[in-house]
């Protein structure tokens, strides 16, 4: 969720527009903590019995649409129409927590380690370090650490320690 939370606050503090479909426990506070801008994020938590096609409509208006899946697998037919909407429309489509074959980008993340919890910052987290591994169809996979914190202005992404190879949970996939 860091990730996820990292990239919504970085599209929105640039000016872009975001839509997050499905995910009912978004951390709003900690968005807006990064430097979100909360009315530049539409929130759709209970898409209905659809929210494949909730999403392809956002994609008309918004520069980023997150669609949480919820485990669902979605038929590669229709991933390929979904992904040639945003295409054309220049938007990035974020898929989490389902099945989407044919994605550009596959990013899976794991956190490793917390920073901030000290006196000054009056008991609150200043930073996530993630291992964030990066596969994509043009290019073999990375791995990489990063730091995510809250800066002064926004978001700020850090290079962090070295990364191991290896697996990390939880795929997230960014058609564009």
């Amino acid at each position: 969720m860091s990730l996820l939370i990292g990239v919504l606050a970085s599209a929105t503090a640039a000016g872009g527009h975001a839509a997050v479909v499905g995910h009912r426990r978004l951390g709003l506070l900690a968005a807006a903590e990064m430097g979100a801008e909360l009315s530049r994020i539409a929130l759709i938590p209970e898409p209905g019995p659809d929210p494949v096609e909730v999403a392809a409509v956002l994609l008309d208006g918004m520069d980023l649409v997150v669609l949480g899946l919820g485990g669902a697998v979605v038929p590669p037919a229709r991933t390929r129409a979904v992904v040639a909407r945003a295409r054309s429309k220049g938007a990035a489509l974020m898929v989490t927590d389902g099945r989407w074959d044919g994605a550009h980008v596959r990013l899976e993340a794991a956190v490793h380690g917390y920073r901030g919890l000290s006196a000054s910052a009056r008991g609150r987290l200043c930073g996530t370090g993630l291992s964030v591994r990066a596969q994509g169809r043009a290019f073999q996979p990375r791995v990489a650490r990063i730091d995510l914190c809250a800066g002064r202005t926004g978001v700020e992404w850090r290079p962090g320690e070295p990364a191991r190879v290896g697996s990390v949970p939880r795929p997230a996939e960014v058609a564009r």
